[in-house]
């Protein structure tokens, strides 16, 4: 197998506390691609390790497909952020090993302490995170002591440490307004794109931290406008961390869970979709024989920076999951009090999932039910 090579990228990066926007520049690992021959014994090895470390495998949508189909293959869970966390909190297993980017492999680490929390590669991360200093978001709440703060899961544990509130893209929606319905006026971080569709649908006093993430900001309005009018018939798929412009075009706005079960339950053959590649391994899957379309990136004479795949994401591979699972390495530490104060926020997002689901009353008739809970899960 080649060895694996490195590629520049540059992303969003907020200034003057988080109210403009400049550019920021990161570095992404390319793994290299195994050899038919080479899949087979790695995913064999994978399966071995395992057992053998006692572990479960945890895998994000976005991830490759081989280790999606590994996780759920071996007993583990493929999901968006939120499930990961909340399925290795339930499992028995002390070693879990998450597939995704770092504040993945943190959140779960905040909810299980105790357990082992592995990664393939720790310098997995996102612009979003990569977007949100610490240090400056602080700095930020500090100059507006008088509202609420509520940051968004693709942020790092000493962020969800200085917030009142974490969300996800499914649930911010409802949590926005019960704080608005309250009188609250909200920080929101770190996507503004996200933020401004929230404030949008809610009419919550916002004040935008100005990230966003590489994949959806790149999707263009127009661009797919003139896709869709080539494929009248089909569904436009959108994940809310998009533009305004791509966002009204949509037939769906949804977090991953939500978009891969509207793939599968709406009556349409032909899909467009707005969010990450590494989506359409679980769409196909659930949807078998319908066609989904990926969203343009880039307009005339422009070049894309993620081509609709996060690079990060795809920093997960078979073999450095397998040197993961072989020496241990790659475990992920949380500092315990910041570990303390991040758990707040999540759990109090958590809790308020539980009680407003215990509240909500089902007829037994699924048709008409899916509607009560198309706005529950995670992002």
């Amino acid at each position: 197998m080649q060895e694996q090579s490195l590629k520049t990228i540059e992303f969003d990066r907020p200034e003057v506390q988080g109210t403009t926007c400049g550019v920021g520049h990161a570095w992404a690992k390319v793994p290299a691609t195994p050899t038919a021959g080479e899949r087979v014994a790695l995913k064999a090895r994978i399966r071995d390790l395992l057992v053998r470390e006692k572990a479960v495998l945890v895998a994000h949508y976005y991830v490759d497909g081989d280790l999606q189909d590994l996780a759920e293959e071996t007993g583990g869970c493929v999901a968006d952020s939120l499930e990961m966390a909340r399925f290795g909190r339930d499992h028995p297993a002390q070693t879990l090993v998450v597939a995704g980017v770092r504040f993945m492999g943190e959140t779960a680490k905040i909810l299980n302490p105790e357990k082992r929390v592995l990664m393939p590669d720790l310098d997995a991360t996102c612009s979003l995170d990569l977007g949100c200093p610490a240090d400056e978001f602080a700095a930020f709440c500090d100059a507006h002591p008088d509202r609420t703060v509520v940051v968004y899961a693709n942020t790092s544990a000493a962020v969800k440490a200085r917030a009142d509130w974490m969300v996800t893209s499914s649930i911010g929606l409802d949590i926005a307004r019960e704080l608005h319905a309250r009188g609250e006026k909200l920080i929101w971080a770190p996507d503004r794109h996200l933020g401004s569709y929230i404030q949008r649908e809610t009419g919550a006093d916002m004040l935008l931290w100005q990230g966003s993430c590489l994949v959806h900001d790149e999707f263009k309005g127009i661009e797919l406008e003139l896709l869709r009018a080539e494929h009248p018939d089909a569904k436009v798929l959108v994940h809310p961390e998009s533009p305004a412009a791509v966002v009204a075009l949509a037939d769906v706005v949804g977090s991953t869970t939500q978009l891969i079960r509207a793939a599968r339950e709406l009556d349409a053959k032909e899909f467009i979709v707005a969010t990450d590649l590494g989506i359409l391994h679980k769409m196909r899957a659930a949807a078998p024989g319908k066609i989904f379309i990926d969203a343009p990136t880039a307009g005339n004479s422009a070049s894309c920076k993620s081509c609709a795949h996060c690079p990060w994401m795809a920093m997960n591979a078979l073999s450095n999951l397998a040197e993961t699972l072989e020496t241990g390495s790659n475990e992920i530490h949380v500092d315990p009090q910041i570990g303390q104060r991040a758990r707040v926020p999540i759990d109090r997002m958590l809790d308020f999932a539980a009680n407003r689901n215990k509240a909500v009353k089902a007829s037994g008739d699924l048709a008409r039910d899916g509607a009560l809970f198309s706005n529950v899960g995670p992002a």
